[in-house]
């Protein structure tokens, strides 16, 4: 049965989830702890000092000396931040599209009145950097050239030093999507040469959705300076927001004080625990959660030198009910994953393995449930095989 919600004394209660989905991910105790302080005004010095700390904590998880800052918004304000203060109406922009998220950057960069090329690869695979090559050599002019590091649709993870390598050759400006690895996977912005990347606070950081840490060069922030026009979008404008978020403190509109106090915790807990440790801690759940799926007999979409360890997309079995699987997952369990977007709908399920849902507890017992439910849904499986293969990835160590 599915838990209700708890409503009494005019109080909502949610049912307690484990998160394996593309996102939101679980959300350390600490971060909501965080949350249920005080309010505060976004003004008051304690608050400033808040702030001050969040960009000094970005800096270390964005692997940058140059901006950072957290826009109000989900990782797709990060999105469309970058996308309408760095192009201007008849920019050229070449984008490299090879999943869903990558078609949403088209979309939002074709609504504010850019050139757009999409240079399309396929699905499941990472992006040739030829192709790449081949488009700025054939178009003039380009502004910018943007990528995808973690495809959530696809589970790939896209290598990123040559793409970025073609775009500095070509002096263009390097837009790098990193809402599904900051914080799981290492991410460089100064080394990578990357001028604007953006991510989401509820995956690999460990906090509820509603903010978007974003990364950006000062290349990039004195193009925006210098643009011709206004940016088509006030609330995301990069240049105003960073003179809120930098010394001249220039109100630019009321901040989220709970959220800002959770991503502070969140990002704390990350430096706690290191980041090369952090990253490695992803690794080792999702080779034991792709032993576990194997011996279920299930394929990975991605091939095993480009998966990401934060999401792990697995094809669903011939004549297997996508949302029979999934329901029974959620109401026996309190097991949520997600289901395919975009050309992979109904063909896979998503397993996010991100940030406080990247657990050993966590891949046994989603294992041990797939061992239980699959058979009710007409695949056989060898009951114990996952969870014991899955298991040996542990004992190594």
């Amino acid at each position: 049965m599915a838990h209700e919600i708890n409503r009494d004394r005019g109080i909502s209660t949610i049912p307690p989830r484990i998160l394996m989905g593309p996102g939101p991910s679980m959300a350390h105790p600490r971060v909501l702890q965080a949350m249920m302080q005080n309010m505060i005004g976004y003004l008051d010095p304690d608050f400033i000092t808040v702030m001050d700390d969040v960009v000094s904590m970005l800096k270390k998880v964005f692997g940058t000396t140059q901006n950072t800052l957290a826009i109000s918004g989900t990782g797709s304000a990060g999105m469309e931040s970058g996308l309408s203060s760095l192009l201007e109406p008849g920019d050229r922009v070449i984008m490299c599209v090879y999943g869903f998220f990558c078609e949403r950057m088209v979309d939002m960069a074709e609504r504010i009145g850019a050139e757009v090329i999409p240079i399309r690869a396929d699905w499941g695979k990472p992006f040739p950097e030829e192709l790449l090559e081949k488009a700025l050599r054939t178009h003039t002019d380009v502004k910018m050239v943007t990528a995808i590091h973690g495809e959530t649709s696809t589970g790939v993870s896209q290598p990123l030093e040559a793409l970025s390598a073609l775009a500095k050759q070509s002096e263009t400006l390097f837009m790098v999507d990193t809402v599904t690895t900051l914080g799981g996977n290492e991410v460089t912005v100064d080394r990578w040469e990357i001028d604007y990347a953006y991510s989401a606070s509820q995956k690999c950081l460990g906090a509820p959705p509603g903010m978007a840490p974003v990364a950006f060069s000062d290349k990039s922030l004195n193009r925006i300076r210098d643009r011709d026009t206004k940016p088509s979008s006030w609330y995301l404008d990069l240049n105003l927001l960073s003179k809120y978020w930098g010394e001249e403190r220039v109100y630019h509109h009321t901040a989220p004080v709970s959220m800002l106090l959770g991503l502070r915790e969140a990002l704390s807990i990350v430096l706690d625990e290191g980041l090369k440790e952090r990253y490695e801690r992803h690794k080792k759940n999702a080779r034991a959660l792709v032993q576990g799926l194997q011996a279920l007999g299930l394929k990975t979409v991605a091939p095993e030198e480009s998966r990401l360890d934060q999401i792990t997309p697995v094809w669903i079995p011939e004549g297997v009910d996508d949302d029979l699987v999934r329901g029974l997952l959620l109401e026996e369990d309190s097991i949520e994953i997600g289901k395919g977007l975009g050309d992979f709908a109904g063909r896979v399920w998503r397993i996010g393995l991100m940030g406080e849902s990247s657990k050993k507890e966590y891949v046994l017992m989603l294992l041990s449930a797939m061992e239980r439910i699959l058979p009710r849904a007409g695949y056989e499986v060898a009951v114990g095989e996952a969870v014991s293969a899955a298991s040996r990835v542990y004992s190594e160590d």
